[in-house]
């Protein structure tokens, strides 16, 4: 029973560390998944980058697209889970453990991020940052970019583009 409560808490605490640095998982319906990647408008061969990828949903519909993704995520079990769940697509996916804010962002056509509302002015300078002046289209489900218009909005779901 003593070793149940200690993996009970272990899991609690993976869970929990992972809301300071972005966000908690909670997944995307599939509805919004959709349409987030309907906004985004990536073809078959472009590359889908997506900042905390949880449980995998939205690079498994990616791949069904015929995108490349790769996912960020912090939460060494949901990447474990991810790579077993989207094992089928692993020539179209590649799952990265560890911190996105720190990680130097591979080289993408599009992102998708659910981050909570206190982290995107810092998401807003990254990816003008990582854009290099480049146009760029980023989806946000739930949250704003402060003082950023979307240029097309639905459901919840916000399509921003760079320039």
């Amino acid at each position: 029973m003593d070793l149940l409560i200690l993996v009970v808490i272990v899991i609690f605490l993976i869970f929990a560390f992972v809301v300071l640095r972005g966000a908690p998982y909670l997944p995307t319906l599939n509805t919004q998944v959709e349409q987030a990647l309907d906004l985004l408008d990536l073809k078959p061969g472009q590359t889908l980058l997506e900042l905390g990828s949880g449980d995998g949903r939205f690079l498994k519909s990616a791949a069904e697209r015929g995108i490349r993704s790769i996912g960020f995520e912090l939460n060494p079990l949901l990447v474990l889970w991810t790579k077993l769940y989207l094992w089928r697509y692993r020539k179209l996916v590649q799952i990265k453990w560890g911190d996105f804010w720190r990680a130097e962002w591979p080289k993408s056509d599009g992102m998708y991020v659910f981050l909570l509302e206190r982290y995107m002015n810092k998401l807003d300078k990254k990816v003008i940052q990582y854009s290099n002046g480049q146009s760029y289209k980023l989806v946000s489900y739930g949250y704003v970019i402060p003082g950023k218009k979307p240029t097309k909005s639905i459901k919840g779901l916000r399509l921003y583009t760079f320039n």
